[in-house]
């Protein structure tokens, strides 16, 4: 058997660790394997980025390589039956740039700038 697949998150960013606290407790319910990491508090070697890359978006390691964006959403979402269809619909051939360009250039960068601000005000 192979690796549990690992998602790499900011726990600190409180839209990002809603939806992984609710995919990880979907995920718990139903007996499906898979591991969450923190950003703030794990070794990104392992994701092979640094703090500023993922913080940026989501990255996930799966089947022995790390994946990023709207992919890394999709596996995601492939191994939890409710969301398998959001799976594949991400997935589809028009579908899939679309929803990459939202979220590279319009979602993620929202979120990282959201980010960038806790960390302001975190230092003062």
């Amino acid at each position: 058997m192979g690796m549990k697949t690992r998602i790499l998150f900011n726990a600190e960013c409180p839209i990002c660790n809603a939806e992984i606290c609710h995919y990880r407790s979907y995920a718990d319910r139903r007996g499906i394997s898979m591991e969450f990491d923190d950003l703030n508090q794990t070794d990104l070697s392992f994701y092979g980025v640094d703090q500023e890359a993922a913080a940026r978006r989501l990255h996930v390691f799966h089947e022995g390589k790390v994946i990023s964006g709207v992919s890394a959403f999709a596996v995601i979402w492939a191994q939890l039956p409710r969301y398998r269809w959001l799976a594949r619909m991400v997935c589809l051939p028009i579908i899939h740039p679309i929803s990459t360009l939202v979220y590279d250039h319009i979602l993620a960068p929202i979120l990282y700038a959201m980010h960038l601000r806790r960390q302001r005000k975190k230092t003062g």
